[in-house]
């Protein structure tokens, strides 16, 4: 079975409020074998909420509404189901007695408004809602000669998540077939979206028992990947077959089959070995240093760092020659090797990482744009250096510059 989640509110059509209760409902559905779909928004207008609601009916069959079950003249779900529903709404006795006991025992004054929302689609079994006044509807039967499940939860998350949760996941489970689903994240760094979907397309293509999501950003690309079986082993091995596929395809492009971000992987290598690694740092300003950081227990391989925009701290800091820098430049390949040569020697580290480059938007020349990075990698063994073009704003380029330097680190520590 798949499902339709339609989340109402005119708010969340604005830059103001976000929709995160789809999020937790698809994750929910989910667990039942059940997939989302379609997620609709739409704005408290009645008619375009009962357009919404028998769209959604013809196309999914769970629909599940968030939101508009509240006391004022914009929350409209109620009448908007019943209408698409072609069904009356009633109003119940005893979901008005406990909204007006529940205003009681708090003291407060209840306004006449708040009485609307004891209206019941008629049919509807009551979701009681331990956190709110607005109870949430459960709708079952044919529309359109196919059986729907309908749901009608209100929009506060804590409301929400206390009505469904206890409520309606055994509800589901009962009108489900019994159904898992398994999911898988790879992420994988150095290769672009179209040269990685031209390499495991074939792969993917020939497993349809597997969906396959793939998704650029942030300097990587991650492969969601789902699988829908009658038992949850049966969808893990599915998955297992494809990610030992791409694996085996993409080599060490690959750097996290379980969700982990690189700065976690690097930070688990160097643990591994027993090494540890410093930073210094101009373009980048501190977020190589910030994203190793993040990561708990970093103390046991991160040494420390610097963060060095002018010239002089590059020499005070990380020993960077003063003719160097006058030679070449404070954004060149000779200054990046300084960099992280220096530092490595200054913290005592296994490892040293140098970054400089233009991160823009002013700043650059023709022989040195805006978004030229150099990355360089020292170690007793000696010392790398990439040269790498970003495209973007700036903080686009810092961040792809941080990536860099941590894929860099990670494919010597494999």
């Amino acid at each position: 079975m798949n499902a339709e989640i339609v989340a109402v509110g005119s708010e969340l059509l604005t830059p103001f409020r976000q929709d995160t209760n789809s999020l937790y409902l698809t994750e929910k559905l989910n667990q039942l074998g059940v997939e989302v779909i379609f997620k609709t928004i739409v704005g408290d207008n009645p008619d375009q909420v009962i357009a919404a609601a028998r769209l959604a009916l013809m196309r999914a069959d769970i629909v599940i509404f968030s939101g508009g079950l509240g006391p004022t003249e914009d929350d409209l779900t109620r009448e908007a189901v019943a209408g698409a529903l072609g069904l009356k709404l009633h109003r119940d006795a005893e979901v008005a007695a406990s909204i007006e006991q529940r205003f009681a025992e708090h003291g407060w004054k209840m306004s006449p408004n708040n009485a609307k929302q004891a209206d019941v689609v008629t049919g509807a079994a009551v979701l009681k809602n331990a956190n709110g006044t607005a109870p949430g509807q459960w709708i079952s039967g044919k529309y359109e000669g196919r059986e729907r499940i309908i749901i009608l939860l209100p929009g506060p998350p804590n409301e929400l998540k206390g009505v469904f949760d206890p409520q309606c996941m055994e509800r589901l489970r009962a009108k489900l077939p019994s159904l898992f689903i398994a999911t898988r994240t790879l992420k994988i760094a150095g290769l672009g979206e179209s040269q990685c979907d031209a390499r495991i397309a074939p792969i993917y293509k020939s497993h349809p028992e597997v969906q396959t999501t793939i998704l650029a950003g942030a300097g990587e690309i991650q492969l969601h990947l789902r699988s829908r079986a009658s038992a949850m082993a049966e969808a893990g091995a599915n998955l297992d077959r494809v990610v030992t596929e791409i694996e085996e395809e993409l080599g060490d492009f690959v750097f996290s089959d379980n969700g982990d971000s690189l700065e976690q992987i690097v930070g688990c290598f160097l643990q591994m070995r027993n090494a540890s690694v410093a930073v210094a740092e101009s373009c980048t300003g501190g977020l190589l240093a910030e994203r190793i950081t993040s990561v708990s227990g970093n103390s046991r391989y991160f040494a420390g760092g610097v963060v060095a925009y002018s010239n002089g701290l590059k020499t005070a800091f990380a020993d960077v020659p003063v003719k160097l820098l006058e030679k070449h430049g404070a954004v060149s390949s000779e200054v990046a090797v300084a960099l992280a040569d220096g530092i490595r020697k200054r913290c005592g580290s296994t490892w040293g990482l140098g970054i400089t480059g233009v991160a823009g938007p002013t700043g650059g020349t023709a022989e040195k744009p805006v978004g030229l990075v150099f990355h360089a990698l020292a170690s007793e063994q000696g010392t790398e250096v990439i040269e790498r073009r970003f495209a973007g704003d700036r903080q686009r380029i810092r961040w792809f510059a941080s990536q860099q330097a941590l894929d860099m680190l990670r494919r010597k520590l494999m």
